[in-house]
């Protein structure tokens, strides 16, 4: 076996965060943030090991979150849950002998839920092309509009066996190219075979954009409160509907998303304050006018005060 004690090893990098938007930015390349969704202290931790064209990670995250994404251009992210139960991608809940998958350069949105635990592999497109045309294996090409993908159990435990342990070795001292190689065998397994996820149902694509339509009015009427008979007028559509597409997209309902949106944005807020900025000031900037209550609501849903966070703001 080829083993050396160079800089021709891989390079490997471990990050604990205790903020869900803290923790999004760990991750080397992404562009991300994260919205926590259940209550209580957040912990995560980001193990990442980057090879010559490849980037592989295992990422924990205690509480549970909805994620905005984008990964590194000219890529192709897999995402391979420990458990599929309780997350979605694109509004898609993940079934059984699933994979989530995305190009890069797009935006995607994930929500995981508590105690979660995803391995990720990146690969820049053209090392894909090539090993491709290498190994005589024709790609599927439905991995570019699928955010999900169905795999089979052996493939899945392989290739997750592969990423466990890279990350968790003594010794790195095995070339990078060797794991690299090891990985893209494993990796084209996995899409070189056509294999259509289940069919979406036809209210899918009604509710999804009931949603973000939603999401789109929020962004940019965060600072005062938003009714439920504004959203109904908003897209046209029933209490009931609105119920629905929400739960169905985002496993919350309407009101969770507008009152949860709202802290993780005071949050954020609160982290990024100028030493003459206090929690009032930025509570009633984001329409939060009965303190007392919002102190309350704030602490249950993230562990901490308002005060503790600015205490101890990322400058």
């Amino acid at each position: 076996m080829t083993t050396l004690e160079s800089s021709f090893a891989p390079k490997r990098c471990i990050q604990e965060a205790f903020d869900a938007d803290e923790h999004a930015q760990n991750l080397t390349r992404w562009q991300q943030e994260y919205d926590q969704l259940s209550p209580g202290s957040f912990y995560g931790r980001l193990d990442e090991v980057a090879l010559e064209t490849m980037q592989v990670f295992k990422e924990h995250t205690g509480q549970a979150l909805r994620q905005d994404c984008r990964v590194w251009p000219e890529s192709l992210w897999i995402g391979i849950p420990t458990t599929h139960q309780g997350s979605r991608i694109n509004g898609q809940a993940l079934g059984a002998g699933e994979v989530m998958c995305r190009p890069g350069g797009r935006d995607f949105e994930l929500v995981t839920p508590e105690r979660f635990d995803i391995y990720g592999l990146v690969i820049q497109l053209p090392a894909l092309t090539a090993a491709a045309k290498r190994q005589g294996v024709s790609l599927d090409t439905h991995w570019h509009a699928m955010p999900r993908r169905q795999a089979a159990g052996d493939t899945l435990r392989a290739v997750s066996f592969l990423i466990e342990r890279l990350l968790t070795s003594q010794t790195l001292a095995i070339a990078s190219h060797i794991h690299q190689d090891i990985l893209l065998m494993a990796l084209l397994e996995l899409l070189q075979v056509e294999q259509s996820s289940a069919e979406l149902p036809p209210s899918y694509a009604h509710r999804k954009e009931v949603v973000d339509r939603v999401k789109r009015y929020v962004d940019e009427h965060l600072e005062g409160p938003v009714t439920m008979e504004e959203l109904c007028q908003l897209t046209h559509v029933s209490r009931r509907t609105l119920q629905y597409s929400f739960t169905t997209i985002l496993g919350i309902s309407p009101l969770q998303f507008l009152r949860l949106t709202r802290l993780n944005r005071v949050r954020r807020a609160l982290r990024a304050a100028s030493p003459q900025q206090s929690v009032t000031e930025i509570a009633t900037y984001w329409g939060f006018w009965h303190l007392g209550q919002f102190a309350h609501d704030y602490k249950q849903q993230f562990g901490e005060s308002p005060s503790q966070t600015l205490s101890t703001k990322t400058l």
